[in-house]
């Protein structure tokens, strides 16, 4: 029987991240819509002449060719396929933190083709530079629920409705739980989650308390490895 090729075309990609490999090779770390997250090597694309190594920008929607059936794929070709997206300053940091987390979270090769358009989606919002705050905890949020972390917003630990006026304090696991049970987690009023389900994060309250939860949320499922981009992110947070 013919061995079935394992070669991929022409598929919609971001790069996450890059890193020197061999002499004149780099590892890219891909995100694709159809085949989740990817290694592949970058072969000579380190040498001056290069084209490649000009197309591996982080931030810009690319189409990639690449084979192999280990973990570790070839890349054939990458190019341009959107139009270039400005991403500067602040919104870099943002975007060097989102792509960090993807890096850490989303088990390779796992297809995630909802949260892969919402990450496209969330670039072309970074390119614009419009509430960065709240374009971060709508990621961090998306990114849990994909990932099958169950994150209870409208109803506490016992299933009851959360009320828009109680404090609860929020635990990772359990969801919203009564003061009077536990201190573990961190405190949010019922009006900060029920404003986080319907993704309103118009009131200054639920901004500055969905990044506490957020912030508590995602320290516990990345676990004692700290980010890398953590120091510029919390410059960016204004702490």
């Amino acid at each position: 029987m013919a061995r079935q090729s394992t070669k991929q075309e022409n598929e919609i990609v971001y790069v996450l991240h890059t890193y020197p490999f061999k002499e004149t090779s780099l590892i890219i770390e891909i995100f694709s819509k159809v085949h989740g997250r990817i290694s592949l090597v970058a072969k000579g694309a380190r040498r001056p002449r290069s084209l490649v190594r000009g197309m591996l920008q982080s931030f810009q929607s690319l189409q990639a060719t690449w084979s192999g059936q280990g973990e570790m794929k070839t890349l054939h070709s990458i190019e341009w396929c959107d139009e270039l997206m400005q991403i500067e300053g602040d919104a870099l940091i943002c975007g060097f933190y989102i792509n960090e987390l993807l890096m850490r979270l989303l088990p390779k090769e796992d297809p995630h083709e909802v949260l892969f358009d919402f990450y496209h989606q969330t670039m072309q919002l970074l390119s614009k530079k419009d509430r960065l705050s709240v374009i971060l905890r709508r990621f961090e949020l998306r990114l849990l629920q994909e990932l099958g972390y169950e994150l209870p917003l409208i109803k506490d630990e016992n299933g009851e409705p959360v009320s828009p006026t109680k404090t609860y304090y929020y635990e990772a696991g359990y969801g919203p739980t009564d003061p009077t049970k536990t201190k573990e987690g961190v405190p949010v009023l019922g009006k900060t989650l029920i404003d986080m389900a319907k993704d309103d994060y118009q009131d200054v309250k639920t901004e500055q308390q969905s990044k506490q939860l957020m912030r508590y949320l995602i320290g516990h499922y990345l676990g004692d490895k700290p980010l890398n981009s953590k120091q510029l992110f919390l410059h960016l947070e204004g702490e």
